[in-house]
């Protein structure tokens, strides 16, 4: 070959070897490799994620962040049951078809073509254009789902955002300190009992001596008010239907259903209300005359007092929940117990207000003369079942003799 001809051969390899058909043939060879990031699968027992069945997204949100921590370590692997796991952005070409369950780690998915499984992203958004199909369920976890145009026969879901997916150490270390917990049921417990201290300070203003003859009630007929209050919680229910089917099968009383049932709720509210704070009373009262009858100067009695005390008791008896309730089995145990007590004494209440007609009626309050004659002071200085009956002197008469 003479020197001439190759120079023409050189020259002809260097076009092709620049030629852009020759360029684009890497080009061509790196796109038909379209998953250059799979995640290998973890050995048994590693890290096993199943996004086969997205109903309930929560439940995956545990491993769906330990798999985003664990994603940047070298030698992450991580298997997807019926599925792959990937790294980075991922897309279908339109005209391509993939079959099984994708996940994508730390990038974006872009869909033009069609999937026969799921797809969920974590840490990256889901676009599906126009021309894509998925025959399953979509799942962005900390991103969005844009749908351009394309076709999904599941479900199309996000979930929360990368703040969840911080690591254990860093949860621990924002968890609620136990006394920020303490303190968070004591501030609970001390509206509720500010608020029942202004209501019943109310109902002592404006119905006194309802408040005292149920308070009586709870005193003298504890085992009566408690089954009574029993039975009207088990027929509280029954009773309302009864009254609302009365009144929807007769002609004129189907007008009265919304007055019936709001006045109902308003009087069973009012009985439990005011049950309760009888129960209150009666406690400060019993514990106030106590402690005069041991000498102890407590000032003036009054329900005023009697509402005050017999709260302080109830708000010392959840202290027990409110001071140790972050502790697993103490707290459980101590709410249980408070709870159960609170109960007792609602139901007392309640069967003393319907016993005594909310306050109206004090045929079992154990009171033998009139209600305006039992002040304080009398029943402080006085036996309440009376006093023995003496004869005064200089009135005792002999008989005459029989003659």
């Amino acid at each position: 070959m003479c020197r001439a001809d190759r120079l023409l051969v050189a020259a002809g390899l260097l076009f092709l070897i620049a030629s852009p058909a020759h360029a684009a043939g890497p080009a061509i060879s790196r796109a038909a490799t379209p998953f250059p990031q799979a995640v290998p699968p973890a050995p048994q027992g590693g890290l096993t994620i199943s996004i086969r069945d997205l109903s309930a997204p929560a439940k995956l949100e545990p491993q769906l962040a330990r798999a985003l921590r664990e994603s940047a370590s070298p030698g992450f692997a991580v298997t997807v049951p019926g599925g792959e796991a990937r790294v980075g952005d991922f897309s279908i070409g339109s005209g391509e078809s993939r079959q099984g369950d994708f996940l994508i780690l730390n990038g974006d998915a872009d869909l033009y073509g069609r999937l026969s499984g799921n797809l969920v992203t974590v840490g990256g958004n889901i676009t599906l254009h126009p021309g894509a199909y998925v025959s399953g369920s979509v799942l962005a976890y900390g991103g969005e789902v844009q749908d351009a145009g394309g076709q999904v026969t599941g479900e199309i879901q996000t979930l929360g955002a990368l703040d969840s997916a911080a690591p254990a150490a860093g949860a621990q270390a924002t968890a609620t300190p136990p006394i920020m917990h303490a303190l968070r049921n004591v501030a609970g417990l001390a509206g509720i009992f500010l608020t029942l201290l202004c209501i019943g300070f109310g109902l002592v203003l404006l119905g006194k001596p309802n408040l005292e003859i149920i308070s009586d009630t709870v005193t003298h007929t504890f085992g009566r008010s408690f089954a009574v209050g029993l039975l009207a919680q088990m027929l509280a229910i029954p009773t309302f239907g009864v009254l609302i089917l009365g009144l929807i099968l007769s002609v004129v009383g189907i007008l009265l259903v919304p007055f019936a049932a709001i006045a109902y709720v308003l009087v069973l509210l009012a009985a439990v209300l005011a049950g309760a704070l009888a129960v209150v009373h009666a406690l400060g009262e019993t514990y106030t005359r106590r402690r005069m009858a041991q000498g102890v100067l407590l000032g003036t009695p009054n329900s005023y007092r009697y509402v005050l005390t017999g709260l302080a008791g109830m708000l010392l008896l959840w202290s027990g929940w409110a001071a140790f309730g972050w502790v697993p089995v103490l707290g459980w145990i101590a709410f249980g117990a408070a709870a159960l007590v609170t109960w007792v004494l609602m139901t007392v209440g309640l069967g003393a207000a319907l016993l005594s007609r909310i306050g109206l009626a004090g045929h079992f309050a154990g009171r033998f003369i009139a209600p305006e004659t039992l002040t304080d002071e009398y029943l402080w200085a006085t036996p309440q079942f009376g006093v023995p009956a003496a004869r005064r002197p200089g009135q005792h008469k002999t008989p005459p003799p029989v003659r």
